[in-house]
């Protein structure tokens, strides 16, 4: 999922990408459009879902 890609691993898809040592990226799901929050800096990393100002996960429908 990141940074691999899989012949049968297309749910999910970068829609941004910023950075090379520190990483930021926003990954959506494509079955259920919720957009993820990823973010790497050295051995760490953390993934959450995107919130708008009310708390409620931002989805994004194709």
């Amino acid at each position: 999922m990141f940074g691999r890609v899989d012949k049968y691993d297309d749910r999910f898809e970068v829609t941004y990408e910023q950075g090379k040592f520190t990483v930021y990226k926003i990954i959506r799901d494509k079955e259920t459009g919720v957009n993820y929050f990823y973010h790497a800096a050295g051995y760490g990393m953390a993934v959450t879902p995107l919130l708008d100002k009310e708390g409620k996960p931002v989805v994004t429908i194709d």
